[in-house]
C-alpha cells in the first residue's frame, strides 16, 4: 500500500511540476507578435517574463508561512488553481495591462508551488531526494519545452491569446490529480494535511545567503536566455523559425541532462564539481554566441549548463536541512531573493537592447555573471562544509 501511495505521489509531483514554466516559456516564441499587436516596447515586453519570476521572489516567503499554517500539500493544491486561472485569462487579453495581470496571477501560483515542492520531496521521499528532484526538474523542463516548441505553431491555427491560454489545460488536469493522489490519501491516513511547528527562514545564516546568491545568478541567466534567445538569434540574421527551434533545443536538452544528473551524483557526489562544470558549459555557450558560432551548438552548451544548475541549486537547501519544514523555509529564502535577482535579467537585457539597439553588451554581461556564479558556488561549498563540521562538533 505504501508503495502504491508513493507511486501516485510521484505522478502528482510530475504533473504538478509540468505547470511551473508553461506561463513563462509560452511568451518568448511569439513575443514579437504580441509586441506588434499591443504596441509594447522591449522593456515592457520583458515584464511578461519578469513578473512571474518576480512573484516567485516576493511570494515564496508567504508560501512558506501558509505551508506552516495550512499544510504544504493543501497550499500546493490552491496554487495550482491560481496558475490555471491566470493562464486561462489570457484568452481575453486585448491590452498590455490585462496581459501583465495574467502574468502576475499565474506568477503567484508558481511562486507558492516552487519552494513547497522542496518540502514535499523532503517529507515523502527522504531516501530518494536526488531522483525526485530529477522528476521535478524533468517535468518542469518538459512543460517548458512544450510551451517553447508548440506555442508558435498553435498561434497559426488560433491567435496569440489562444496559443497562450491553451496551456491552462495542464493545471486543469493537475488540480484533481493532486487532490486524489495527495490530499485525499493524506486525509485518509492523518485526518488533514500535515502541519508542523513553524520554522523561520535562515536570514542570519551566511551559507543560506550564498546559496541564495547562487540560485539568483542561475535564475538571472536562465530567464534572460528564456526571454531573449530567439530575438538574439534573429538579430544575428537567422529566421524566426530557426530562432524558435534554437530555443526549443536549449529547453529540450535539459531533459536528458536532468535524468542523467542523479546517476552522475552517485558516481561523483560532490555538488561543487558539477556546479562548476555546468557553469563552465554556460560560459562557453555565451562566448560562442558572442563570436557568432552556430547558434544551435551554443544553445546545446547553455542548455546542458542550465539543465544541471537548476536541480543542483534545488538540492543544496535540502542537503543543508534536517526536515521538511526547514527544507521548505530554506528553499523559500533561496527562491525568494533568488528569483527577485533572476527577474532583473530579462528587464536588464530589454533595457540594454532599447539603449544600444544591439545584444552584444548583454551577452558579455551574461558571460561575466557566469564567472561570478562560479566564485559564489565555491564560497557556498566552503560554507556548507564549515556548517557540517560545526554540527558534528555539537553532536560530539
Amino acid at each position: 500500500m505504501k508503495k502504491i501511495t508513493g507511486s501516485l505521489m510521484m505522478v502528482a509531483l510530475f504533473i504538478t511540476s509540468l505547470n511551473l514554466r508553461l506561463a513563462i516559456n509560452s511568451i518568448s516564441p511569439i513575443l514579437e507578435n504580441i509586441r506588434n499587436d499591443l504596441g509594447m516596447s522591449a522593456s515592457i515586453a520583458s515584464l511578461l517574463t519578469s513578473i512571474p519570476v518576480l512573484c516567485m521572489g516576493i511570494f515564496s516567503p508567504i508560501a512558506a508561512k501558509l505551508g506552516n499554517r495550512w499544510g504544504i500539500e493543501r497550499v500546493i493544491g490552491w496554487s495550482l488553481a491560481f496558475i490555471g486561472f491566470g493562464t486561462i485569462l489570457r484568452f481575453f487579453s486585448n491590452s498590455t495591462l490585462f496581459l501583465l495581470l495574467t502574468a502576475f496571477i499565474a506568477g503567484v501560483g508558481i511562486a507558492a508551488v516552487g519552494p513547497l515542492l522542496s518540502g514535499f520531496i523532503k517529507r515523502y521521499f527522504q531516501t530518494k531526494v536526488p531522483s525526485m528532484i530529477a522528476i521535478y526538474t524533468v517535468a518542469l523542463t518538459i512543460g517548458a519545452a512544450l510551451a517553447s516548441g508548440l506555442t508558435a505553431p498553435l498561434q497559426t491555427s488560433l491567435n496569440w491569446q489562444g496559443a497562450l491560454a491553451i496551456w491552462a489545460i495542464f493545471a486543469i488536469i493537475a488540480v484533481p490529480v493532486w487532490w486524489l493522489f495527495v490530499l485525499h490519501r493524506i486525509k485518509k491516513t492523518t485526518n488533514q494535511p500535515s502541519v508542523q511547528q513553524e520554522v523561520k527562514m535562515p536570514w542570519g545564516n551566511k551559507t543560506a545567503w550564498l546559496l541564495t546568491l547562487s540560485f539568483g545568478l542561475m535564475a538571472m541567466l536562465f530567464y534572460s536566455v528564456t526571454a531573449w534567445l530567439p530575438p538574439i538569434i534573429q538579430n544575428m540574421g537567422y529566421s524566426k523559425m530557426y530562432a524558435g527551434n534554437v530555443l526549443t533545443i536549449f529547453v529540450v536538452v535539459q531533459i536528458p541532462v536532468s535524468l542523467l544528473l542523479p546517476v552522475l551524483l552517485k558516481r561523483i557526489p560532490s555538488r561543487l564539481t558539477w556546479l562548476l562544470i555546468a557553469s563552465s558549459m554556460e560560459l562557453i555557450g555565451f562566448l560562442m554566441i558572442l563570436f557568432a558560432f552556430e547558434p544551435w551548438i551554443a544553445a546545446l552548451f547553455i542548455g546542458i549548463g542550465a539543465g544541471s544548475l537548476f536541480p543542483l541549486n534545488l538540492l543544496l537547501p535540502i542537503d543543508a536541512t534536517k526536515n521538511a519544514q526547514e527544507a521548505a523555509s530554506w528553499a523559500a529564502m533561496t527562491q525568494s531573493i533568488g528569483y527577485i535577482i533572476g527577474s532583473a535579467g530579462p528587464i536588464l537585457l530589454g533595457w540594454i537592447h532599447d539603449s544600444t539597439k544591439s545584444f552584444s553588451l548583454a551577452i558579455i554581461g551574461m558571460a561575466m555573471i557566469a564567472v561570478i556564479m562560479m566564485v559564489v558556488q565555491i564560497l557556498a561549498s566552503i560554507g556548507q562544509a564549515k556548517d557540517k563540521d560545526k554540527n558534528k562538533t555539537l553532536v560530539a
